[in-house]
């Protein structure tokens, strides 16, 4: 009986050995790969690259960006576009008057006009400005009257805010030639 069984596992044996070798049977080419390609990742939504992106950005402390006009509700004065070091009296003048936070009087002086400002400005500063340069306009008109002791100081005072009129910035806040008191914005 073992005797048996050996030979027939023997035979068992040489049968494969040489259907092995006659090519008749064989095992089928399987290639097993353990991880997706770059593109099967992406196609299958494997974005590691982006997920490591999303999950730092979202644990870094950052400013919230605002708008201006978000700023300007928060009360916070908004940087200047250029240095206002070198700004003259003259253009942070100008830059007022078309916000319409100052106003160029019929008498040729300059007034806070705070209710019809636009934007936020220094209050302080804006009123230090108008001292400064409304005793400067004094000044001018001392000077002028000096040249021309026929002339009235009131009527150099008219007729230097007449011409200076015409060079208020455009968009400028004005005094209103009808009414005492109503300011509109300068055409031009």
């Amino acid at each position: 009986m073992i005797r048996v069984l050996l030979r027939s596992f023997a035979f068992a044996v040489l049968a494969i050995l040489l259907a092995g070798t006659a090519g008749c049977i064989g095992a089928p080419d399987i290639v097993m790969v353990d991880r997706a390609t770059a593109l099967e990742q992406q196609a299958g939504g494997s974005f590691n690259d982006l997920e490591r992106k999303l999950s730092r950005t979202s644990i870094q402390a950052r400013p919230v960006p605002l708008t201006p006009k978000q700023f300007e509700a928060l009360g916070i004065k908004p940087l200047p576009l250029q240095d206002t070091t070198e700004l003259t009296d003259a253009d942070r003048v100008d830059a007022l008057l078309t916000q319409h936070c100052i106003g160029e009087g019929r008498d040729g002086l300059l007034v806070e006009t705070r209710a019809a400002c636009v934007g936020v400005v220094d209050r302080a500063e804006a009123r230090d400005l108008i001292g400064r340069v409304n005793q400067a306009r004094r000044q001018l008109w001392r000077w002028m009257h000096e040249q021309r002791p026929g002339a009235s100081a009131e009527q150099i005072q008219k007729t230097w805010s007449r011409v200076h009129a015409r060079g208020v910035v455009c968009g400028g806040w004005i005094e209103s030639e009808g009414e005492a008191g109503k300011w509109e914005a300068k055409k031009c």
